[in-house]
């Protein structure tokens, strides 16, 4: 019965008025209905809340970007950090498997970046030095002796504006910075863009943009520490690991590239097929003891072709994979070597050693003093863009 009738069925004359408004109100109810279902349907949302405030006053926001299939991410303002992230597990409870903190506190004070987007140059840079066009460019050492990861003010510890987007089947956060010249000893005024996009598939695109109004070095990247089993209790070395890398980029003591790249056959790097990160972790091979285990940069396969897919993880377990898809040159894949045991959980107890792993597409590290190695330098007029995928399925 439609809605005239329902108003009019068995009503008398004097009645009239009150079914005129009676008629209103039921419109009113089933526009607004109609709204609600519409907003229903949609199946990735975005909610803003405010996170703190930050020892200068600050406001920092979180934005909650969340499908229908239990995928869940929680980024802030500060750092453009990743504090939480949850996907399902093959019995389809959806638990978090990334490495953070409950606090605006805890993330202001020393920790391994957790989480955080990382520039102005993501990796190290040796002894805090580069030249451009015959000047030499000097930066904070936090690396002791090199630079790291853009300095102790990099990326990940600046306030970034926000602006959110919204379909029905993506929910997008773009993040915006303007890195001043000379912040921590980079040359140029650099306008970055990051837009992290959470799909109704599982999976989070982070789109990295940035121009310069002087020639500088640029190499961003995601820093999250991945626990597939989603228990920060124990170490991440069960886990299957694959790279679709030929080649290594050795370091020396420092941790700075040597300048050679090296085949991974017969190594311990060979992570063409999955291998367990702890079945070689503790060989007696002299790369693996400069890194204290895996952290080094892989020089990726199929360079030049675009988006592909380039590394995956996977833990039995619980039957969580991540498969990483890029457009980047290389892939620093760390162990969580130097967890300490020193930084809280979100539940009681600490993050110890190796609870963690990190798989940061990027640039090849020290890439401004190495010739040989893909350019990091972006001029006045050009455009840095780039993306990398973070999918996550059960198998």
């Amino acid at each position: 019965m439609n809605l005239v009738k329902r108003c009019v069925y068995g009503i008398s004359i004097l009645s009239l008025v009150s079914m005129n408004v009676q008629c209103k109100g039921e419109k009113k109810e089933e526009a607004a209905g109609t709204a609600q279902e519409a907003k229903a349907t949609d199946s990735v949302s975005i909610v803003k809340t405010v996170y703190g405030e930050t020892e200068k006053g600050e406001q920092i926001d979180r934005y909650t970007l969340k499908n229908q299939k239990g995928m869940e991410v929680n980024i802030i303002t500060y750092g453009g950090i990743i504090t939480s992230l949850k996907v399902p597990n093959k019995a389809g409870k959806s638990e978090e498997v990334v490495i953070g903190f409950n606090s605006l506190e805890q993330y202001q004070k020393a920790n391994p970046y957790f989480g955080a987007l990382i520039g102005r140059f993501g990796n190290r840079i040796a002894k805090g030095k580069f030249t451009l066009d015959g000047k030499q460019y000097s930066l904070a050492i936090n690396n002791e002796p090199n630079a790291l990861h853009g300095g102790p003010e990099g990326f990940h510890r600046v306030v970034w504006t926000a602006e959110e987007a919204k379909g029905g089947d993506t929910a997008s956060l773009k993040l915006k910075y303007v890195a001043k010249d000379m912040e921590e000893g980079y040359p140029g005024n650099l306008t970055v863009f990051v837009t992290y996009t959470l799909n109704k598939d599982n999976a989070l695109d982070v789109l990295y943009e940035a121009t310069t109004d002087k020639k500088t070095v640029v190499n961003l990247t995601q820093h999250s520490y991945f626990n597939l089993s989603s228990d920060f209790s124990k170490p991440i070395l069960d886990h299957e690991i694959t790279i679709d890398a030929d080649k290594l980029v050795p370091v020396d003591a420092t941790l700075i590239p040597t300048g050679k790249l090296t085949d991974v056959t017969n190594t311990p790097f060979d992570f063409r097929k999955p291998k367990a990160v702890g079945k070689e972790i503790n060989a007696a091979d002299d790369q693996l003891k400069k890194g204290l285990g895996y952290d080094h940069c892989w020089v990726l396969n199929n360079q030049g072709k675009g988006d592909r897919l380039v590394a995956s993880a996977y833990h039995a377990g619980s039957g969580r994979l991540l498969e990483v898809y890029t457009d980047q040159p290389g892939i620093q894949f760390y162990s969580g070597n130097f967890l300490d045991g020193t930084l809280p959980m979100r539940n009681g107890g600490t993050y110890a050693h190796r609870t963690g792993f990190c798989l940061e597409t990027q640039h090849y590290p020290d890439s401004p003093n190495q010739k040989d190695f893909p350019t990091t330098v972006l001029s006045p007029g050009e455009n840095y863009k780039t993306k990398t995928t973070f999918k996550f399925s059960v198998k």
